[in-house]
């Protein structure tokens, strides 16, 4: 019989993972998986079909705002990790597979902090016939819905705010987002104590301008809709139908956290592949890595997708909100460092 390894035989284990090899969220994960029935639950109800998309594909978005990890197997074989599963669900569209969900793990590089985490929770879903406007209403039939499933969770305040990405800069900073310089960007940041280094294109500051100026002034526990954003910050929203210039992009945001990203789907490939140039030559300019574009979802766009409308929602961050934390490894059992 082999003996047991004694004090100085076999694996060691260090004193800081003796410390932290604890789960997280011991009181969160009960209310954690409450929301996601709650979430099921609202959708399923409206007839939504959930579906389930690949972790791994063999392409990635070109979106300079967003970073793929890359995953190698020991054959060689390489692919990314989905930064959301927007790309197969349109597929499942183009293919005819009408109202779709899913609860997907997501991860993104580059993205780690109290309101990030590389890997997290994410609720997309698309809605034939919908347009932006249509499904902004959706999501605030759903958090509402969510809201009230347990009294133990924070409310939002009764008001909503809805406001134009323009005059939300316009308003507060002077600006036109359409026309503005970088440089005039980078003087508003200067005058707002916003300080920066670096180098930033004009969607880079605007992206800045609004996390670290605007969003910090929108009020506390009010959901507010910020809608229209300029079309080089919406590469598979379709053009909007009111503002010239502008797509029909929406965000919500409880306080002054991000919560859910919509669009009114672009389905004109012509469009698409353009817009994806100007991503590309983007990323270049930026200096950032060229991931593989996603061929098949480039096919699928081209073959035709229905007229609809999708949103993603984090639902590590909504969590957050129900629960007042403003930390995200607090609802999180294995963040990054202890995963």
């Amino acid at each position: 019989m082999a003996r047991r390894p004694g004090p100085s035989q076999g694996l060691r284990v260090s004193e800081t993972a003796v410390a932290t090899w604890r789960p997280c969220a011991t009181q969160a994960r009960v209310y954690r998986a409450r929301l996601n029935a709650a979430l099921r639950g609202f959708l399923a109800g409206r007839g939504v079909l959930e579906v389930e998309t690949p972790i791994l594909a063999r392409g990635a978005p070109l979106d300079p705002g967003v970073e793929s990890w890359r995953a190698r197997a020991p054959d060689g074989a390489a692919g990314y990790l989905q930064t959301s599963p927007e790309y197969p669900m349109k597929r499942l569209l183009a293919d005819g597979a009408g109202d779709i969900f899913q609860l997907a793990r997501v991860f993104r590089g580059e993205e780690t902090g109290v309101r990030h985490n590389p890997e997290f929770s994410m609720l997309e879903w698309y809605r034939l016939d919908f347009d932006d406007r249509r499904l902004m209403d959706e999501v605030l039939e759903l958090v509402h819905a969510v809201v009230a499933a347990d009294p133990d969770w924070n409310r939002p305040a009764a008001s909503v705010r809805r406001v134009a990405y323009a005059d939300l800069f316009q308003e507060a900073l002077g600006l036109n987002p359409l026309t503005c310089s970088a440089e005039e960007c980078a003087v508003a940041a200067q005058r707002e104590g916003l300080g920066m280094t670096g180098q930033l294109d004009r969607d880079g500051w605007l992206d800045a301008l609004m996390a670290m100026v605007l969003a910090p002034r929108f009020a506390p526990g009010q959901l507010t809709f910020v809608f229209d954003y300029p079309e080089s910050q919406a590469v598979l929203a379709r053009p909007s139908a009111h503002a010239p210039g502008y797509a029909s992009r929406f965000e919500l945001y409880w306080g002054d956290l991000e919560l859910a990203n919509g669009f009114h789907e672009l389905n004109d490939p012509v469009i698409f592949s353009a817009r994806q140039g100007q991503d590309l030559e983007r990323r270049r300019r930026n200096r950032q890595t060229i991931p593989e574009a996603d061929r098949f979802f480039a096919s699928a766009m081209a073959s035709g997708l229905p007229d609809c409308a999708g949103v993603a929602l984090g639902v590590d961050r909504l969590l957050m909100c129900l629960l007042g934390e403003a930390d995200i490894a607090r609802v999180i059992d294995f963040p990054w460092g202890r995963a």
